[in-house]
């Protein structure tokens, strides 16, 4: 939302900040480098191996296996 002037004011900016930055600030140790932060893509990347992770547990109790 940085990208877009007085995004965060708005009332999904609200919204969308207060459900995502409690996650994000999970990842605020990693350095930014040359300005730029890479904790957001860690932050999806993490994401999304927890839903891996999840699906391949549900395949395994329900379906036996893989």
């Amino acid at each position: 939302m940085s990208w877009f002037p007085g995004a965060y004011e708005t009332k999904l900016g609200e919204i969308l900040a207060r459900v995502c930055e409690p996650y994000l600030s999970l990842f605020d140790f990693i350095p930014p480098v040359f300005g730029i932060s890479f904790a957001p893509w860690v932050a999806l990347i993490v994401l999304e191996l927890i839903q891996s992770g999840l699906f391949y547990l549900i395949a395994l109790i329900f379906y036996g296996g893989v």
